[in-house]
């Protein structure tokens, strides 16, 4: 009989989890018992950890509890904790001791720390060790470990105190000790350490695999450069989701009653910013009736300030996001972005202006259009600035709706410079 892998290789197992993701439930599930338990774990690593765990608990019990048995600590965690606590703790009931002690101190971390991203299977050497024996050691191993990119040295109470490479072995002499090869300066994290540093290490480094200790620097796991990669999409995800005030749970296959339930609040809310934008319009009804072309410059400044403002917003999300950028940069990035803004603004400013000069041969409103353009631009480059920075310095997520206030803000600085400018000056426009 063939094995596992010559059954199924990865990109096999990779497209089958991406078919029976967009099947219908019920039909997936049925996919899902015909396959061995070992194959049925990695059909659901490759899959999300919503749809996984909801196939999971539509399974008999007994099959369940084998399918995560076979799973690699790590990926069997993700999708246990999408379960109810009294699901999990079923499982955890039927499962072998073994393997429920060590899912059960796995799910003790937050999910979002390098101990929740972590897998206890690591290959881990004595000091006293040669390169022969060690080797033994890691081939008797292999099939077991998570990764052997690296081989982590440890002493008798499992105390970290070095790490070698897979070359590091083969190119040594076997005789000589792991104590004598091994590099005694170890990049490491304690299980508390936030999933973003994690990330950033490995983007710093370019490690394949990082090590993970308990503050007695006694070895527990490792984070794999796989585990980051989910990481970084998730976060990306969630901060593009934010940006337009949609929650990271969010997906255009997303069911519709979920769908209303979460989406709907924002827009709500955005619906509610638009009145105050249309109450800062109402007052200068007068004003637009005697010059209506000044309605049609009002989308026109409004919307080149809200995009404008929206690169800068997302240049500074997407720093604080991977350390780029500090709430200590405040001003470095304001006087940045208050010269960009007057450099473009003024070249936006003339374009826009030479347009309504053209179409209303009126100097003063082409003047008006021009000195509307150029404010929107600077207060959009600095409120895009602002506005992330305020909110991480308030403790929330910076891309938290940031767009929505931005281009709020924005509509309402356009149409008051537009109108406000256009009142003061409605005699001149008028011959």
């Amino acid at each position: 009989m063939r094995s596992f892998q010559e059954q199924y290789t990865e990109p096999e197992i990779v497209r089958l989890a991406e078919g029976l993701q967009k099947k219908p439930l019920e039909e997936a599930l049925q996919i899902l018992e015909g396959l061995p338990a070992e194959v049925a774990g990695e059909v659901l690593r490759h899959m999300t950890p919503e749809i996984s765990s909801e196939l999971l608990a539509r399974l008999e019990r007994r099959e369940a509890v084998e399918i995560l048995e076979e799973m690699a600590p790590d990926s069997a965690v993700d999708i246990m904790e999408e379960l109810p606590q009294a699901e999990r703790e079923e499982l955890l009931r039927e499962m072998e001791p073994p393997e429920a002690k060590i899912l059960e101190e796995l799910i003790s971390y937050p999910p979002d720390t390098a101990g929740g991203l972590m897998s206890p299977q690591v290959v881990a050497l004595v000091q006293d060790l040669t390169v022969e024996e060690a080797i033994a050691v890691l081939r008797r191993a292999a099939s077991e470990a998570e990764t052997i990119y690296y081989a982590y040295v440890v002493d008798r109470e499992r105390r970290l105190l070095g790490v070698l490479s897979m070359r590091d072995l083969i190119m040594s002499h076997p005789k000589k000790t792991i104590a004598e090869i091994m590099h005694r300066q170890v990049v490491a994290v304690t299980a508390d350490t936030d999933a973003e540093e994690v990330a950033s290490l490995f983007d710093r480094y370019n490690f394949l695999a990082l090590p993970v200790i308990d503050r007695a620097n006694h070895l527990l796991g490792i984070v794999t450069v796989d585990d980051v990669l989910d990481v970084i999409r998730q976060e990306t995800t969630e901060d593009m989701h934010r940006l337009v005030g949609l929650p990271k749970e969010e997906s255009v296959l997303s069911p519709l009653r979920a769908a209303l339930k979460r989406r709907i609040p924002w827009l709500l809310v955005n619906l509610i910013t638009a009145f105050l934008t249309a109450l800062v319009v109402a007052p200068f009804a007068e004003t637009i009736s005697a010059v209506a072309i000044l309605a049609a410059f009002m989308p026109v400044i409004a919307g080149h300030g809200g995009n404008t403002g929206t690169q800068v917003t997302t240049l500074v999300v997407r720093g604080l996001a991977v350390g780029e950028v500090a709430l200590g940069d405040l001003w470095r990035i304001v006087r940045k972005e208050l010269a960009f803004g007057l450099i473009h603004g003024v070249l936006a400013g003339v374009f826009t202006a030479a347009l309504a000069l053209l179409l209303t041969q009126n100097p003063w409103l082409a003047l008006i259009v021009f000195v509307a353009m150029v404010g929107n631009v600077l207060i959009a480059g600095i409120m895009g600035s602002l506005i992330p920075l305020a909110l991480k310095r308030l403790g929330q997520d910076p891309a938290l709706a940031s767009a929505i206030w931005l281009t709020t803000f924005t509509d309402i600085c356009g149409f008051l410079l537009l109108l406000g400018l256009g009142t003061l000056l409605l005699g001149r426009m008028i011959p």
